[in-house]
């Protein structure tokens, strides 16, 4: 149950940095630069927290840090923002809510006590009529935007391959030490963008701005050392699967949030969606009794 709560907590505290996102990117700061300050203060704070190395004997390791930097950080932000330039951000909401179905799939032929139930199904497909239900708010209309929504699932992707990976490498490092890793290779990883892209045109007068650090402070520190810290430490003890479902949750923040700071009206299709998404995560959590175990 406590890694239950803390994977809850973390979806909670990643439904709401929408406000801060949007903070930066006004004040002119760029995805791929919000994303390299981020993971650069999660990075030191975390070599403050667990200041120690350890000998990689299995240089496969090695390559899934790497791996993991890269779809856990690069590719997951730099997709699902670049999306939202050509898909609606209704699409790109309901199509990250398929996050917990893939990451299934992918466990269930890659990882060990990780296999699909048809609770599973029945809560899944639940929780994702409630995330639709918030998202759309009662405009059930969907414009198709190809490169968009291919983009979108190209970051639903790489967050599950990320997940995957993790489960991989259970017992075998400290996870601070992992997810600090992840954060040096996501940086690593980034830089080519930055080379051959889009350079990094942030300006140093920017960051003596009191709102541009306190934001990068949030999602450098807590929603990503602290969050990515956490997450990884629920995939190894609850499961990738289990942990996964707590995406049905950012929708379900972000309206709140919404309506606090951005004065948005919870309408009443966000109130049935809401109790869908309880539902259905309520539902997949039951464990499964086998006729076996009834006898």
């Amino acid at each position: 149950m406590k890694y239950h709560i803390l994977a809850a907590i973390t979806a909670l505290i990643w439904g709401s940095t929408l406000i801060s996102s949007k903070l930066l990117l006004d004040a002119g700061m760029t995805p791929a630069e919000i994303m390299m300050c981020r993971f650069l203060l999660g990075y030191l704070f975390l070599w403050i927290l667990y200041p120690r190395t350890h000998h990689i004997r299995d240089w496969r390791d090695e390559g899934i840090f790497c791996l993991m930097g890269l779809f856990g950080g690069t590719v997951y932000f730099l997709a699902e923002n670049t999306a939202l330039y050509y898909t609606q951000a209704t699409n790109v909401a309901l199509i990250c809510a398929t996050v917990p179905i893939v990451t299934a799939v992918l466990s269930h032929f890659i990882i060990k006590n990780e296999r699909l139930t048809n609770r599973f199904f029945v809560g899944s497909i639940i929780a994702f009529a409630g995330v639709a239900l918030v998202v759309l708010n009662g405009n059930f209309y969907l414009k198709l935007s190809p490169k968009g929504d291919i983009l979108t699932f190209v970051a639903v992707l790489s967050w599950a391959l990320y997940c995957v990976f993790q489960k991989l490498l259970r017992g075998k490092h400290n996870t601070i030490f992992i997810t600090r890793n992840i954060f040096f290779y996501g940086m690593l990883t980034m830089l080519p963008y930055f080379l051959f892209v889009e350079p990094f045109k942030f300006t140093l007068e920017g960051f003596s701005n009191p709102v541009i650090w306190g934001n990068l402070c949030f999602l450098g520190l807590i929603a990503s050392a602290i969050c990515y810290y956490i997450w990884n430490l629920a995939i190894n003890h609850i499961g990738v699967v289990k942990t996964n479902n707590y995406v049905y949750f950012l929708p379900l923040v972000t309206i709140i949030v919404a309506s606090i700071f951005l004065k948005e009206h919870i309408t009443i299709f966000s109130a049935i969606g809401t109790a869908l998404i309880i539902g259905g995560l309520l539902w997949t959590s039951k464990k499964n009794i086998s006729k076996k175990q009834q006898s």
